[in-house]
This record gives C-alpha cells, sequence and structure tokens, in this order.
C-alpha cells in the first residue's frame, strides 16, 4: 500500500481513538517514511526539517495568545457582556425583539473574535454564563447558540483574510499550496473561498428558520441566577477599556497594512503596556498565559509540518497522484468529492483545520494539477477540505468553545447539541459548496 496512504491513516484511526494529535502525527509519519522505504534516522530528520515551516505560524499564534488575554485583562469582553444584559433587562420589547437582538449580538462578537477582537473563543466563557438566564426566560434553542457561535468561528476564518484569516488563508492554505508547486500570486482568496463560505451561510439560515426556530425549555437553575448576579456588578474602568480599544485598532491597521498578524498582535499588545492597562511587572505573567492558552493549535500545526515534509521525503505522492487520476479517470467531479470527504475524515480526527491543511496540500496540488483542475478552483478544494470537519469535530476547538459557555448549567450536551448539529447544519452545506466551487472556478 501506499506510504502516504499508510501514514494518513495511521494518523486518523489514533486521532480518533483519542491518542493525542501530536503523538498520532509523529507516529502516522513514522509508519508512512518507514514504509516509504526511508530508515528511522532519515525519516526523523525530515520530519524535524518540516518543523522550521511551522515556526512562524506557530509564533503568530503564541502573539495573538498573548494580545487576546491583555484584552481580557482590560475587562472588555466583561463590559460588553454587561452591555447586552442591561439592555436586554432594560428593554420593553416583545420576546421575539429580544431573542433577535441576542441572536445578532452573539453572532456579532463570534465574527469579532476572530479578526477586530481577536479573543477566538476566549469570549464565550465570558459573555455566554451571564446570559443564560435570558434564554432560559424567552426559551432560545441552546443547539441554535451553538450553531450561530460556531459560525461565526469558522466562516469567518475560512472567508475573511484578516485575524486568524489572516493565517489560515495567507500563511497556511496559499503558503502550502505555493510550496507544493502552484503559483498562487495572482488568486484573490477572498473571492476564492467565497462559493464554500456560501455553504456555510445556508446552513446558518437553516438552523435559524428551520431546525431551532421553535421554543425550548430549560431550567434556571442556581448556577444561571448567581452568573447573572455576576455581570450586574459595576463595569470594569472604563480608562481600560478605552485602552483595549486603541489597542484593537492599531493591531488591525497594522495587520492590514503590514499583511501580518504577528506584527499587529505584537503593537497591540505594546499598546496596552505603555498606555499602563498591563504593567511591567505583570507583562510576564499575561505574556505567558497568552503563550499558554494558544501552545496546543501551535505544536499541532508545527507538527503537522513536519508531517507534510516526511511524505514528501518518501516520493510516495506523486504514485499516489497517478493512481488517484487513474481511479478517477476524466471524472473531475468524483475526484472533487473524494477530496473533500478525506478532508473531512482528517480534520474530525484531527479537531483542527489549521493543522490539516499542510498535510492534505502537498497531496492534492499535484492531483488537482493532473486532474486538470484550475489554480483557484484547486484553492478552493483544499481550503474547504481543510474547513471541513472543524464544524462537528468533538476534538474542536469550535464545539469545545460554544459547549464551554453553554453548559455550564449542566443542560446542553457536548455531543447531541453541539456536535452533531453543526455537523449536519455546516459540513453538509460545505461539501455541496465546496464541490460546486470545484466545478465552476
Amino acid at each position: 500500500m501506499n506510504a502516504v496512504v499508510v501514514a494518513v491513516l495511521v494518523m486518523l484511526v489514533l486521532s480518533v481513538a483519542r491518542v493525542h494529535v501530536v503523538l498520532s502525527l509523529i507516529l502516522g509519519a513514522i509508519a508512512g517514511g518507514l514504509l516509504g522505504g526511508l530508515d528511522m534516522a532519515t525519516t526523523m530528520k525530515a520530519f524535524q526539517t518540516g518543523l522550521s515551516n511551522g515556526a512562524q505560524i506557530a509564533l503568530s499564534y503564541a502573539l495573538l495568545g498573548a494580545f487576546a488575554v491583555a484584552i481580557a485583562h482590560s475587562g472588555l469582553p466583561r463590559t460588553l457582556a454587561n452591555g447586552v444584559i442591561q439592555k436586554i433587562n432594560q428593554s420593553s420589547g416583545s420576546s421575539s425583539y429580544i431573542k433577535w437582538s441576542l441572536l445578532l449580538a452573539i453572532l456579532a462578537m463570534s465574527i469579532m473574535s476572530q479578526n477586530l477582537i481577536p479573543i477566538h473563543i476566549a469570549f464565550i466563557p465570558l459573555v455566554i454564563p451571564p446570559l443564560l438566564l435570558v434564554f432560559n426566560r424567552i426559551q432560545i434553542d441552546r443547539r441554535l447558540l451553538a450553531c450561530i457561535m460556531t459560525f461565526g468561528l469558522v466562516t469567518t476564518y475560512m472567508w475573511l483574510p484578516f485575524g486568524f484569516g489572516e493565517i489560515f488563508l495567507k500563511q497556511i492554505l496559499l503558503g502550502n499550496i505555493s510550496k507544493a508547486g502552484l503559483d498562487v500570486s495572482n488568486i484573490n482568496v477572498f473571492q476564492t473561498m467565497t462559493i464554500p463560505a456560501l455553504g456555510m451561510v445556508a446552513g446558518l439560515l437553516i438552523a435559524i428558520f428551520i431546525s431551532y426556530r421553535k421554543h425550548r425549555q430549560y431550567q434556571s437553575t442556581e448556577t444561571d441566577m448567581k452568573n447573572a448576579q455576576l455581570a450586574s456588578q459595576p463595569e470594569p474602568s472604563h480608562y481600560r477599556s478605552i485602552v483595549a480599544l486603541i489597542a484593537i485598532v492599531v493591531s488591525f491597521v497594522v495587520q492590514v497594512w503590514t499583511d501580518s498578524m504577528l506584527l499587529g498582535a505584537m503593537f497591540g499588545f505594546a499598546v496596552f503596556m505603555a498606555l499602563g492597562v498591563v504593567r511591567w511587572k505583570e507583562a510576564d505573567n499575561v505574556f505567558n498565559d497568552g503563550i499558554k492558552m494558544m501552545a496546543m493549535i501551535g505544536f499541532i500545526m508545527i507538527a503537522a509540518q513536519g508531517f507534510a515534509e516526511v511524505m514528501k521525503e518518501t516520493k510516495q505522492i506523486q504514485p499516489l497522484v497517478e493512481a488517484s487520476a487513474a481511479l478517477f479517470g476524466n471524472s473531475k467531479g468524483m475526484a472533487a468529492f473524494a477530496m473533500l470527504f478525506v478532508g473531512l475524515l482528517v480534520t474530525m480526527g484531527i479537531g483542527s483545520s489549521f493543522s490539516t491543511l499542510p498535510i492534505i496540500a502537498a497531496i492534492y496540488v499535484p492531483l488537482c494539477t493532473a486532474m486538470g483542475f484550475s489554480p483557484e478552483a484547486t484553492v478552493a478544494i483544499i481550503g474547504a477540505a481543510g474547513a471541513l470537519g472543524d464544524a462537528g469535530s468533538p476534538a474542536s476547538d469550535s464545539t469545545l468553545g460554544p459547549t464551554s459557555g453553554l453548559n455550564v448549567d449542566g443542560q446542553h450536551d457536548h455531543i447531541r447539541d453541539t456536535v452533531i448539529p453543526t455537523f449536519l447544519h455546516y459540513n453538509l452545506p460545505l461539501m455541496v459548496s465546496g464541490w460546486i466551487a470545484a466545478m465552476v472556478l
């Protein structure tokens, strides 16, 4: 059997069996390297060479984590949560008005957490628990809330090339495709990923207006009441919140100007220090907390780059491409479906679309070229294949995050109420829209 196939299967099976993803990637790389004719020393040398390729991405994540902790340290997320709760409590409108205001606010916060206020899932445990009492009162189905948050977390980075999207689309997606030998210098990644992203939009609309439009009853527990009371306490310093807004604007401007999220996060963190929100004696602790928060994702992406380098070293990617092309014949439709489905399986196992792309790009680029796909279609296939499985994976932060906020009172099951709903509403439409993009671009 082809060494690349064996390596991916070993990695996937171990990940599904709950072996740590980093260890699964290492063992998969070793299995593929040895089967591909490499000895252990050569395999590990190739793996270590690949590790350096993920260093920039991991460093971007570390600085982003530090910036996110600094934002949380300023009290701005809590201020936003308090503002939403107070508006709801003061509202004399109908429950329908309150419901739609809440849904729009949560959607906006989920989207902004990926770019404008890049704290990823860190906003969820700050914002959602205090609102559970309001959700219970107007009987919002929490499965809908999970779908809304997951939509904001996933669609934003796979579509908009800012914040986390700058890392996913430019550094990882286009970067790995370029390393695999395809010229992507003239590709507008935003336009290319629009069709796949529309599949996510369709899934969100189905969740809102069809699947979870009816009321669902929950018990208002003591935990819900305590969280609501905490949110009604005095707000954090307005000065610290203003500094946080200034830091966010500076970070965003630098990121757009330099096309570097690393520099954006660094300048944003510097603003917090310069204006005294993060004091010099606190800087080490805040920075270390941010690195810890994002370290796991960084390690997984570094290991994935090592895995991809071993696969290249085996020289068995080309035979796999030729065999796959022969299997599909002239059916570009079947080839596109197969690549999307494999991407779904890999990401479901790993739990990170950011880590899937380096693994599949080295295989998919030559296969797409051999099948006659355009560069735009190739980018859409690989981008959609990488994003597939992020929503709906039990191990993904895009599902673990919503559950962490919605289940503080024990009334929201991770698998039944987050994983399954997000899998059905996002992975299936994304499979369809990704396939359409492959056919029309």
